[in-house]
């Protein structure tokens, strides 16, 4: 495709004339039209400048999902400024490395999640922080007077609302500074310029509807619907999804919050999962399309009231963060209708956000457990992970995912090393293991290194090997993921601790210094860790001793 030289602020901007008064958010029954959402994020835009923060200057958004998020973050980006999403669960000495490194100097935070914040403060450069919460997200007019702090809808509430008149380079200033899944030592900054956001959303959205990129009178961003709507039923300006996944993750912001802006779809914010509500708002709001991890529809295929909603209006099913099972696959078949696309798709932070998904055209060719083909522009090819070339290894052959196209990050912050392992000869190495059939659907076989997934969440076992290992009398631990049909993958440790009898004390040690999705769901004591003859741990014995275990 061809895709227009302009910064993501464009994109929101085209929406806004295009679909105006439309609801681009709802959230417990506020409402935010797109004209409206335009509208106050470039006030916020505006704030930032005034308060001399702008190109070059990198801004955290500690948030959940709410009203507040899509303000700042489009706020953000039409400023001049780097959004870097964080975690508002993260524990505090992660959260200050995290802002360390990127060298935030401001920061929007949820007042729950504030206290940690103010905690670690002193330990990176922000000079402005603003704080809200979920009742400012019912009704902008409350105000917060907490010490330190200033409030997030008073900051811009009297600031301008044009566009701010800021000169943006789409290809050297960076849009997002998004960090890799895990804690201290482990999450890497990834660096993505305007140019990769607006190419990654335009990727998904122009593949999902049959569209291509355009732009209106005044530079903003449209896309013009070419499919027929035999093969695209959802048209432009009339979807509708409940959305679960979090915008600081990069499934969020780019395809839950970018790909829905361009494609007119108003988004349905839910807080929390729970199964009775989202099918109730399914039905309530018609929903067009459901996204989201594999646990979602586990509990969705169980719930009493899947097989009793309205759910005709469905059209699309999307998931992603880990395989969707088969057979979960048939069970929504079997409710929904065989003309609803079910699609998988395939990505990381490094690639913006996708690299692969399934096609969305009614009459397309769906190979169930793939993640589909390589979206435009972009290439994907199977190599030999121990080798020092690329060359392609035969369609049906395992080996490492590599990827190129114009959403591959610019590098890793501050990681010469990480960058020239990872970028090679404009491919992104990914560590994942993957196989292509000969059709160029591709599988994915294993994951980045042993990390596994709960709940659509990364979680890397060495995290919590480490803090294992710091725990009095430990001697030897690993951590791999125990299959589950609710959550995905659970974190379970085998511990090396001779004379050390309470083992629930000791997850509970653990489980104390690490968010809620990366907490250990079971610990075992064991004599030896299984080891090869280079010492390396053998988790696949592990992993084999849990399923017969369970199985026996």
């Amino acid at each position: 495709m061809i895709y227009p030289e302009v910064p993501v602020g464009a994109l929101l901007a085209g929406s806004a004339r295009r679909f105006g008064d439309r609801a681009a958010i709802h959230f417990a029954g506020r409402e935010l039209s797109f004209a409206d959402l335009y509208a106050r994020a470039c006030a916020f835009g505006n704030a930032l400048g005034e308060a001399g923060i702008g190109r070059g200057d990198v801004v955290a958004v500690h948030l959940p999902n709410c009203p507040q998020y899509a303000i700042a973050y489009y706020g953000i980006l039409l400023s001049g400024a780097t959004f870097s999403p964080t975690n508002p669960l993260l524990p505090p000495a992660d959260l200050a490395a995290q802002l360390a490194d990127c060298g935030a100097v401001a920061a929007l935070t949820w007042a729950p999640a504030a206290p940690a914040l103010a905690a670690v403060r002193d330990r990176t450069a922000l000079r402005l922080v603003l704080v809200t919460d979920r009742e400012q997200a019912l009704d902008p007019a409350h105000r917060h007077a907490l010490d330190g702090l200033g409030d997030f809808e008073a900051f811009h509430a009297d600031a301008p609302t044009a566009p701010p008149a800021v000169e943006i380079d789409v290809h050297r200033d960076l849009a997002h500074l998004a960090y890799t899944g895990g804690t201290t030592g482990r999450s890497k900054g990834v660096q993505l310029p305007h140019r990769n956001v607006v190419v990654n959303a335009l990727q998904y959205a122009c593949w999902g509807t049959g569209s291509v990129p355009a732009l209106d009178d005044r530079g903003g961003v449209v896309i013009d619907q070419t499919g027929p709507p035999q093969e695209y039923p959802i048209r432009l300006g009339t979807g509708i999804g409940i959305n679960l996944t979090p915008w600081f993750h990069a499934m969020g912001t780019v395809g839950a919050l970018n790909v829905p802006m361009l494609t007119g779809g108003t988004t349905v914010l839910h807080e929390r999962f729970d199964p009775g509500a989202y099918l109730a708002d399914a039905e309530r709001f018609a929903v067009t399309s459901m996204g989201g991890a594999p646990p979602i529809y586990a509990a969705l295929l169980r719930h009493p009231d899947f097989a009793t909603r309205d759910l005709s209006s469905v059209r699309q099913i999307s998931s992603g963060a880990a395989p969707l099972p088969v057979e979960m696959i048939k069970g929504l078949q079997r409710r929904l209708g065989a003309d609803v696309a079910i699609t998988e798709g395939y990505g990381l932070t490094e690639v913006t956000m996708g690299a692969t998904i399934g096609p969305a055209a009614r009459s397309a060719v769906r190979k169930a457990g793939t993640v589909g083909l390589p979206v435009y522009d972009t290439e994907v090819r199977i190599v030999d992970p121990a080798g020092t070339d690329l060359t392609p290894l035969p369609a049906g052959e395992p080996g490492e995912v590599v990827i190129r196209g114009p959403q591959v990050m610019v590098g890793y912050k501050d990681r010469p090393n990480d960058n020239a392992a990872t970028l090679v000869d404009g491919w992104l190495r990914s560590g994942d293991v993957g196989v292509l059939d000969d059709d160029g659907y591709l599988t994915i076989v294993d994951r980045k290194k042993d990390m596994l997934i709960y709940k659509g969440y990364n979680v890397y076992p060495r995290d919590l090997e480490e803090l294992l290992h710091a725990q009095p009398g430990v001697g030897g631990a690993a951590v791999v993921g125990k299959p589950d049909a609710d959550a995905g993958e659970l974190p379970v440790a085998f511990v090396v601790a001779p004379g050390l009898a309470d083992a629930d004390a000791l997850m509970a040690a653990v489980n104390a210094q690490v968010t809620p999705y990366q907490k250990l769901r079971e610990l075992y004591l064991v004599d030896a860790i299984p080891v090869s003859a280079a010492g390396k741990v053998l988790k696949r014995e592990l992993r084999e001793r849990l399923r017969t275990d369970t199985n026996g």
